[in-house]
């Protein structure tokens, strides 16, 4: 049965000539000397067998962790649009302020964007979003 299972995947892997000998006497080593012959071009090359698939792995859950972990925007107003008085609605009520600051708030993102609410909850930042889009307004969540 062992000897079955090595026919098929050795009918599977497709070795290049130039690697042919290479392999051939690779197959007649027992599994310690394979095990000695790793340890031996570590050591050459100084490279280690097992580094690629750790490196290869830390990043990829890296990438997936800081996409599920961002709970927090910040909502910025990158333009205001036609509507501008109900922007300012908007804004004044998000972001408690009085109807001067809020203006100012407003006039400013003309110029410049201007960062509205800091580490705003997922849903929050998304409805400020929606509701100043509606009037007009361009918002950017960060």
């Amino acid at each position: 049965m062992a000897e079955e299972k090595e026919t098929q995947t050795e009918e599977k892997v497709e070795v290049p000539e130039k690697f042919k000998k290479l392999v051939e006497s690779i197959e007649q080593l027992s599994v310690l000397d394979l095990s000695e012959l790793v340890k031996v071009l570590e050591k050459k090359f100084g490279v280690s067998a097992a580094a690629p698939v750790a490196i290869a792995a830390a990043p990829v859950a890296g990438v997936a962790e800081a996409q599920e972990e961002k709970t927090a925007f910040d909502v910025e107003l990158s333009a205001v649009g036609d509507q501008k008085i109900e922007v300012i609605k908007i804004v004044r009520d998000a972001t408690q302020k009085g109807l001067k600051e809020a203006k100012d708030l407003v006039d400013a993102a003309v110029t410049a964007p201007q960062i509205l609410k800091e580490q705003a909850g997922k849903e929050d930042a998304e409805e400020l979003k929606k509701k100043l889009e509606a009037v007009g307004a361009k918002i950017t969540l960060k």
